[in-house]
């Protein structure tokens, strides 16, 4: 407070000079043409500005203007915003004003002549107007990171590896003991030998272009280093250990794998490529099960076999569609009418596709449509995929053989699911095998519930066919369980009980989670494997 209450402030508005106090005081007359307040009782002081500093600042003054005719109604002054049209704005000369706020003061007279057209916004213009190019530029512009499909880099190297990255891996001393030149691996400085050298993978990186032509293999030289990867590395005997060999495959089949997505590669060189990809992490997730973590890594194993398989089976859809159109464009069949008699075998000749009875070219996808049910075994996901399959694939052999294994382990029938198992060929069994200790788990707490009795004893070798084991395999697995066994004139015998059964097992060693090891478990199969040689399974001839 100023020390004043009840004394108005001093100064006025703008152009006010000081000490000068300008009030509002209503002209109007009364129809005697006496003059009276506008309020009744109130005196002139009335509306004047507010005193004591109640408002903080003074307020406009917008009524110090006369109206329309000298007459001003009765009451408080009505709000601007509601009467606006009421009061009269005197014209106003602009020419001591600036040029920017003259054209602001045209735009407030042209407000006032059009009927309420506001002032422009010069910024708020500026941003829209900003903004309508960069939209317009946006449209222009083609859109980053999705490339037409002639935009695709092809490659252009016509050999296993680029001469580049040979030259810069031999100075760097960076050479796989495969890919050396025989005779100098005990060199300080050992040669690379062109013929063996495979192009390494290397994540992308900042300021290294990944899509040089002359980096890039096309989808026929990649089919040409993977047959060479799967004959001449995975399937030695001379290359050990092969764990090693899996890391140095692995590696490799990673990058050509990188090749082929840069270049958005498709038909049927990809999918053979896809083909023997799959079948080596499948073959390598079952021979190198229980292997210490710093040689295999089963889950990097396991999500680089999803995206192959997922890639593959869409390739394998997509393909499938493709052949269907055109089978149907040479035939002339449109909504189920054939207009042609032309045989199959003729317009396979023309198409130059191989169309099979069903209009479809001849592959694999029936087996690894199978084998991915086997891999995923219980995925809800991958059962509804293969529900919905087109008929002539979901009724093949395989497919069909492995829907009944899915069924068996969806009811739990561990006895059914092990006895279908032993039907099924090597590589079917490689994608099973992960899911064959939690079924005989099951099994045996399945009979430790149902034949629970002091008086009731099992045979031992009755058990080891229905695991799939031999006798000392079984031994050792009820034996983690807490199975009782016993022994009587050279036979043995099994004594379930619920009350041992243990649901964790109890393991020595590592690697030994199930009671055995899967090494152990798998030497049964490992011989049979030793008569296919491992290159045919790769190829999918074994």
């Amino acid at each position: 407070m100023n020390g004043r209450p009840n004394q108005p402030r001093r100064g006025g508005g703008r152009g006010r000079g000081r000490g000068q106090q300008q009030k509002w005081r209503p002209q109007h007359q009364h129809h005697d043409g006496e003059h009276w307040e506008s309020r009744a009782g109130g005196s002139e002081t009335d509306y004047s500005e507010p005193r004591g500093g109640q408002w903080g600042n003074e307020q406009p003054d917008r009524w110090n203007q006369r109206c329309e005719g000298g007459q001003r109604s009765l009451g408080r002054p009505p709000p601007q915003h509601e009467h606006q049209h009421q009061y009269h704005r005197p014209q106003r000369d602009n020419r001591h004003l600036p040029d920017r706020d003259k054209q602001q003061q045209n735009w407030r007279q042209r407000g006032d002549q059009d009927g309420g057209m506001t002032e422009p916004n010069t910024q708020d213009t500026q941003h829209q107007r900003h903004n309508n190019k960069r939209t317009q530029q946006r449209q222009e512009e083609p859109e980053q990171g999705v490339q037409p499909p002639s935009e695709y880099p092809h490659g252009t190297c016509l050999t296993m590896c680029p001469r580049r990255e040979i030259q810069d891996r031999e100075a760097q001393c960076r050479l796989h003991r495969f890919e050396m030149l025989a005779g100098t691996e005990h060199d300080r400085k050992p040669k690379a030998d062109p013929a063996r050298m495979v192009k390494e993978y290397s994540r992308p990186a900042a300021g290294k272009d990944a899509t040089l032509s002359s980096d890039l293999r096309p989808s026929a030289v990649l089919l040409k280093t993977v047959c060479y990867l799967v004959d001449e590395i995975a399937a030695s005997t001379t290359l050990q250990p092969w764990s090693e060999v899996y890391s140095f495959v692995f590696d490799r089949l990673r990058c050509v794998r990188q090749d082929m997505i840069i270049q958005r590669s498709s038909g049927p060189d990809c999918l053979a490529v896809l083909e023997r990809s799959v079948r080596f992490l499948l073959y390598a997730s079952y021979r190198l099960c229980g292997e210490p973590l710093q040689l295999y890594d089963p889950k990097i194993n396991d999500t680089h076999l999803q995206e192959s398989l997922s890639w593959l089976l869409e390739g394998y859809r997509l393909q499938d569609e493709e052949n269907h159109d055109t089978h149907t464009r040479g035939t002339g069949m449109e909504d189920g009418s054939s207009q042609s008699e032309e045989p199959e075998e003729e317009t396979s000749r023309k198409t130059g596709v191989e169309v099979g009875r069903h209009g479809r070219q001849n592959g694999n996808r029936e087996e690894f449509e199978a084998l991915n049910l086997l891999y995923n075994l219980g995925c809800a996901r991958v059962t509804q995929h293969v529900l919905e399959l087109p008929a002539h694939v979901r009724s093949s052999h395989a497919v069909d053989q492995a829907l009944a294994i899915s069924r068996a382990f969806s009811e739990r029938n561990p006895v059914r699911l092990l006895r279908l198992a032993g039907r099924l060929d090597f590589l079917q069994r490689c994608a099973l095998h992960r899911h064959l200790p939690v079924c005989r788990r099951h099994l045996l707490a399945i009979y430790s519930h149902g034949h629970s009795s002091r008086n009731c004893r099992y045979p031992l070798p009755h058990l080891a066919t229905l695991l799939a084991l031999t006798e000392s395999q079984t031994q050792r697995l009820c034996q983690a369980h807490g199975v009782p066994l016993s022994q009587d004139a050279g036979t043995g015998w099994v004594a379930f009980s619920k009350a041992h059964f243990l649901e964790k097992p109890t393991g020595e060693g590592e690697g030994e989670g199930e009671g055995i090891s899967c090494a152990d478990a798998h030497q049964k199969e490992m011989r049979k494997e030793a008569e296919v040689k491992v290159a045919l399974i790769i190829h999918g001839h074994g």
